[in-house]
């Protein structure tokens, strides 16, 4: 199966007094993702949005919803999340005292499951889990606050990474990286092996449909043909 290429704006960075608008601008940009951060204020310093905001955007949008659940505890919400719209819901390896079960939840929702790890987490953390979910998420940034500076050391987990999945005859698991991306590092961790990307202030701040057809334009030279993910019904 060949391996899908998508961009994935973060709403994290959108204009909230705008956001309907923006991501109107996105779809505009022939982008089929949108990135959704939940932030807790536990798990991560910051606290950023949560349900009424993802079912009021479900309600005018088709993009399939890419919810990262920056949250302590995430099997509280699953449900919830699932029902107000999300399509992925990703959660990190550090906040679930039983991982693979957390993955179940999500797949008896009918949601498409990702896990995450932070910059200082090994990957042995999500080993476990590789041949259950759809992606795995590697940040490249600390978690909580948008417009970081990219890890360097993060291409080199992103290689391991790959090389892992590929060992395992997994080559069909997504590889998502998130944070500080832009014009220059995104070329980077296409090349170690990422195919989903995140990108925040590389896409809205100034020119969103321009900004995310150029980004976009960077990863068609790295796809290929093949399967798209698409929204749940």
């Amino acid at each position: 199966m060949s391996r899908a290429y998508q961009l994935s704006p973060s709403i994290l960075s959108a204009d909230f007094n705008r956001l309907g608008e923006q991501i109107q601008m996105i779809e505009k940009a022939e982008c089929q993702w949108l990135h959704i951060d939940i932030m807790d204020g536990m798990f991560v310093p910051s606290i950023s949005f949560g349900m009424p905001v993802v079912k009021s955007i479900r309600k005018e949008s088709s993009l399939y919803f890419d919810v990262h659940m920056m949250v302590q505890d995430p099997e509280r919400y699953i449900e919830e999340f699932k029902n107000c719209g999300a399509d992925m819901i990703t959660i990190h390896a550090e906040t679930c005292k039983d991982l693979a079960g957390a993955v179940k939840k999500i797949h008896e929702t009918g949601a498409d499951a990702g896990v995450a790890v932070n910059p200082d987490t090994p990957l042995e953390a999500v080993a476990e889990v590789m041949d259950q979910v759809e992606m795995i998420l590697v940040m490249s940034v600390y978690p909580g606050f948008g417009g970081q500076k990219y890890i360097p050391e993060s291409t080199e987990k992103i290689r391991e990474l790959r090389r892992m999945l590929d060992g395992k005859g997994l080559d069909h698991v997504h590889i998502q990286v998130d944070g500080g991306i832009n014009r220059t590092t995104i070329d980077e961790v296409l090349a170690a092996g990422a195919n989903i990307i995140v990108a925040g202030s590389a896409v809205f701040n100034g020119e969103i449909e321009q900004n995310a057809r150029e980004l976009q334009e960077k990863i068609r030279l790295c796809s290929k043909n093949g399967v798209q993910f698409t929204r749940h019904q």
